[in-house]
């Protein structure tokens, strides 16, 4: 049997915890009201069904223990309902009716457990503004559904948990690992990661437009063994075994290193070294060939053990041009931003201009609403500022293109003039510095 009175009274103290009443902070008269209509309860007006009575039958015991109210329609008394009133005074007796807990109680066991957070949270960004924001929700009587269940407080110091935790860590690791450490489960934090990582994307903009495993192994924290890749010019030097030396120029594909044995190598170069090129994606680190060149795969997002070794390797082969080659959309300029942001090296843009879209312009593609809108956002970045990319993506955003980096061919025609005019552009540079 279908439990009308547990629907209506459910509807009625829905309506009242999202309104000001709950809270004291109305300003005028306010009546909490379930509303009589085929959308809200459609058997009240099937004439072959049994609710009828049984929907009047539950009414008139609810407003005999003074929970509700009846308002009938004009002229119908006793025969229609229009709506039915909750009794403000008698909200207790509803919650008790219902055994259902008010949600007055939930947001304040969450404030108490944020504030005991708070004091936890020194040094930890996204934690402690992640607790900020639910405070001030929560507070201003606004929903917080999007990342927390008021009715389930576990959960929550759970999410709050993982994050702390993932901030806190220093010791590389692998996902499950991070996890049996923490949650005495492998693959507790696997569960959490869906919203961990929406946290973690809106709490710190810098991992806006990077995935789980990137934003994780920003903190040493792995899905898989970290590798790093290289090919070209350059040696690589073992500590504490200085008879051994690999010559890059060796290996055609090149080699990977793990993260962890980073910093067991030294990376160094000959006068060879012209270039050391950051390359985004794996395809085209394989494909290409440059002539005194380092090549380095960055897998999109560098994250800190790529910055590491980009900083050995400057401090190594000062005297290389330093580059980067990605796709010419937002996101590979925006990787390119954030490459010279925080490894502080001198990179500049390689294979990434205007000449690049219209030699490969038959594989272009459209902007989509959302690179158009942060394209937009990159252009008023780049002219404060004040850097060398803004043609190019004024470029984009007039005619409406972009290029994935593996559209680029070293063999295609008028490559060989591309590179020569980036080449000559170089030695032009490095001389006017020497002048």
């Amino acid at each position: 049997m279908a439990r009308y009175d547990v629907r209506i009274l459910n509807g009625l103290l829905d309506s009242y915890e999202n309104s000001r009443l709950q809270r004291g902070e109305n300003k005028v008269a306010v009546h909490i009201s379930f509303p009589f209509t085929k959308a809200k309860l459609p058997e009240y007006f099937d004439e072959s069904s049994l609710a009828y009575d049984d929907i009047h039958a539950v009414v008139k015991e609810l407003e005999r223990k003074g929970i509700i109210s009846v308002a009938w329609k004009e002229g119908k008394k006793g025969h229609i309902i229009k709506k039915v009133l909750l009794n403000e005074g008698n909200v207790d007796t509803a919650y008790d009716y219902l055994k259902r807990i008010p949600k007055a109680n939930f947001e304040s066991e969450h404030l108490k457990l944020l504030e005991a957070w708070e004091r936890r949270s020194e040094g930890h960004p996204v934690t402690g503004a992640f607790i900020s924001y639910l405070k001030k929700r929560i507070q201003e009587g606004k929903s917080v559904k999007e990342f927390v269940e008021l009715s389930d407080l576990d959960r929550t110091e759970r999410i709050l948990s993982a994050i702390s935790f993932v901030e806190e860590n220093e010791e590389p690791c692998y996902i499950r690992e991070f996890s049996i450490r923490h949650f005495g489960d492998s693959k507790t934090f696997e569960a959490m990661s869906g919203i961990f990582g929406k946290i973690m994307r809106r709490f710190r903009p810098e991992f806006a437009d990077m995935d789980i495993y990137a934003i994780l192994a920003e903190y040493a924290i792995y899905h898989t063994p970290d590798y790093v890749y290289l090919k070209g010019e350059g040696q690589i030097l073992f500590d504490g075994k200085e008879d051994i030396v690999w010559d890059l120029s060796w290996m055609n594909q090149g080699i990977g290193i793990s993260g962890a044995d980073l910093k067991k190598v030294r990376i160094c170069g000959r006068e060879a070294v012209k270039k050391v090129i950051t390359v985004e994606n794996l395809t085209t680190f394989f494909r290409w060939q440059e002539e005194g060149s380092l090549i380095i795969y960055l897998g999109g997002y560098h994250n800190s053990v790529r910055r590491e070794l980009l900083r050995m390797v400057y401090r190594e082969i000062p005297h290389a041009v330093y580059l980067h080659f990605g796709d010419i959309d937002v996101g590979g300029f925006e990787i390119y931003r954030d490459l010279c942001d925080k490894t502080g090296i001198p990179f500049r843009t390689y294979h990434m201009g205007i000449e690049e879209l219209k030699l490969y312009a038959i594989y272009t593609k459209k902007l989509t609403e959302n690179d158009q809108r942060r394209l937009k956002l990159l252009i008023e970045k780049e002219k404060e500022k004040n850097q060398g990319n803004i043609e190019v993506l004024r470029y984009m955003e007039q005619n409406n293109v972009k290029l994935e980096q593996e559209a680029q061919r070293p063999s295609a025609k008028g490559y060989d003039k591309i590179r020569e005019n980036v080449e000559t552009q170089e030695e032009n540079r490095a001389e006017h510095i020497n002048m």
